[in-house]
């Protein structure tokens, strides 16, 4: 679908949103496209979302059918938990997107975007029994802060929420089971860091089992250290995320309309 077609199709909300809004949106294109860009996409049938601010029922979502790298600001469909679409817009959301995403924005009130990928590395690791393996810096960010859960079939069943949410507990992420991977923040730069380095985790365990050699973990107490020190940071406030932006703004990518 054309770039003039998709904005024909879409008007544009700015101004018509509160500026919290309009921000929350761009930041939220903007996290889809710089997926695109990272290489992180599975044609359309992935999906992140944003709490719509100062609402706890309402949330951002794709629309159905457009790849990452055309959803803009204005083109992301707004939704409650009970899956209204509350947007005027010619576009379906994703079922298994809904799915999953209104079961977390439901039961994690801390939690402002849910970001979700089914890349060939997390596909692979989430195959794995051992599920991911505290090998190398990237991954110690996600030691004891990773949770499970077991494949079901495609997420379609709203039943599954609950053993979804019950998995999820209050970790920064989790591997779905022969299924992808899923990143939680308290904004959607937040999201967009954890996803990042949880993929390149996962990168680095395939290839380093694959090359046949003796493998080294660090012990226990190193990785809690390491861990510790991670989450000493604090991450909410991402300094890379103007610079992530700028890499968009120098493609002339459209995530602002």
């Amino acid at each position: 679908m054309g770039v003039d077609k998709v904005k024909k199709m879409v008007p544009s909300l700015h101004g018509k949103v509160s500026d919290e809004e309009w921000e929350e949106r761009v930041n939220l294109a903007a996290c889809y496209q710089l997926v695109a860009h990272y290489g992180m996409t599975d044609l359309i049938f992935t999906h992140i979302s944003a709490r719509v601010p100062g609402e706890d029922n309402q949330f951002l979502i794709n629309p159905y059918g457009l790849f990452f790298d055309e959803i803009t600001a204005s083109s992301l469909i707004k939704v409650d938990i009970d899956g209204n679409v509350l947007d005027e817009t010619p576009f379906k959301i994703n079922p298994a997107g809904y799915t999953i995403h209104s079961a977390v924005h439901g039961a994690r009130h801390d939690v402002a975007c849910v970001l979700h990928t089914h890349t060939t590395a997390g596909m692979a690791v989430s195959a794995q029994k051992q599920g991911l393996l505290p090998l190398t810096q990237n991954s110690l960010m996600f030691y004891n802060c990773l949770a499970y859960h077991g494949y079901e079939g495609i997420a379609l069943d709203l039943d599954e929420r609950e053993r979804l949410v019950r998995d999820l507990g209050d970790s920064i992420a989790m591997i779905l089971r022969n299924h992808g991977l899923l990143t939680v923040g308290g904004t959607v730069s937040e999201a967009f860091r954890r996803i990042y380095y949880l993929e390149k985790s996962c990168e680095a365990q395939i290839k380093a089992l694959a090359g046949g050699s003796e493998i080294i973990i660090p012990p226990r107490e190193v990785c809690e250290h390491a861990v510790a020190q991670f989450q000493s940071f604090g991450s909410r406030t991402t300094l890379e995320w103007p610079g992530l932006l700028r890499i968009l703004d120098r493609k002339g990518s459209n995530y602002r309309d």
